[in-house]
């Protein structure tokens, strides 16, 4: 055979073989990979993890792990693996699943109407990488604390429920931080003066906001149970909210898990700074994390005359309002027959 026929031939074999393993290493790079049904889902990559320990994560979702392996070779990934939450998508290659590794996922983290730091800390421990301990650690931490204005008993004023982005690995100074920075940005100027025109501090405002968002579901009425108890503070009169004894029988217990739905007068007993029907004036801190419906309502109260409200059993939810205790104790009767009448002992 020629030399140019075997050159021809040879140039052809190379080039076959050339496509060959350039279709192999394409289906290697850019074939799906994936092995879930979903359509997508997330996987998390703890702080400091190694590569064995993303492919030990990676494991139930990579139909070929010996190809992600590789592709992650190629691109440098296992020198630079990062902790956060990540997106899969059905049918991902390996080459789209190491690409997703390296985009850390945003999320909205959410909590409610917590009434401790250890019910808070356990809410937002099942949202982010950081565990409840780390998290109350750094809340009662006593520098911070001063640093900021706060006591243990008052720091859940600086909590606001709402929904705040985050990513999954943010660690537990660094999630309280960003809360002192939200707590300071929610509290303008504006609503610095609304607060000292009640003559409270914004933690004031706070803790009266936690009474009143206990006293009532119906934010419509909020503003008037605002009224209601300015107008007690600003009289020299015992708050007597019936939520600070509730809160006071709990603390004092330690079992903060009881269902109290009748307050007794053994309960009005219990000596506890949180029982307003003993002390005057506002409880040492908030007795739950008021939302800002609540805050408002007690930045923007409703003026009126009123110092008494009872429950009421005509609408259901709302409150019947009283000037004079006379009138107040016809309400207070309606109530209680009521509650004997559905039975309720506590």
């Amino acid at each position: 055979m020629k030399p140019k026929k075997l050159l021809v031939i040879f140039s052809l074999v190379v080039v076959v073989a050339a496509s060959v393993y350039g279709y192999m290493m394409y289906r290697k790079i850019f074939a799906p990979n994936t092995a879930f049904e979903q359509q997508e889902l997330y996987v998390f990559i703890p702080t400091n993890a190694d590569f064995n320990q993303v492919t030990s994560i990676m494991a139930p979702y990579v139909q070929d792990m010996d190809r992600f392996k590789m592709v992650a070779e190629k691109k440098s990934y296992p020198k630079n693996v990062k902790p956060g939450k990540f997106l899969l998508k059905k049918g991902m290659s390996s080459n789209d699943i190491v690409n997703s590794l390296r985009q850390n996922v945003h999320f909205d983290l959410t909590f409610n109407n917590q009434e401790r730091l250890e019910d808070l800390a356990g809410r937002v421990s099942k949202q982010i990488e950081a565990d409840s301990l780390s998290l109350l650690t750094s809340f009662r931490d006593p520098k911070f604390l001063e640093e900021n204005g706060f006591t243990e008993d008052n720091v859940l004023a600086m909590f606001i429920p709402n929904s705040y982005e985050f990513f999954w690995n943010v660690d537990a100074v660094k999630f309280r931080d960003r809360m002192a920075k939200e707590y300071r940005k929610f509290w303008t100027p504006e609503r610095i003066a609304l607060a000292e025109k009640q003559n409270l501090t914004p933690i004031q405002v706070s803790i009266l906001a936690s009474i009143v968002h206990k006293e009532t579901v119906k934010k419509d009425e909020r503003p008037r149970v605002a009224g209601v108890y300015l107008n007690r503070l600003n009289s020299g009169i015992k708050l007597e909210a019936d939520p600070t004894v509730i809160y006071a029988v709990k603390k004092s217990s330690g079992d903060f898990t009881q269902v109290i739905k009748r307050v007794l007068n053994k309960d009005l007993r219990t000596d506890s700074p949180y029982n307003t029907y003993m002390y005057e004036g506002l409880p040492p801190g908030p007795i739950a994390m008021p939302d800002i419906t609540a805050l408002e309502a007690v930045l923007n109260p409703e003026k009126h005359n009123y110092i008494y409200f009872c429950a009421s059993v005509t609408k259901f939810g709302y409150h019947e309002f009283a000037v004079t205790p006379a009138q107040h104790e016809v309400n207070r009767q309606k109530y209680i027959a009521w509650v004997n009448a559905q039975g309720i002992k506590r």
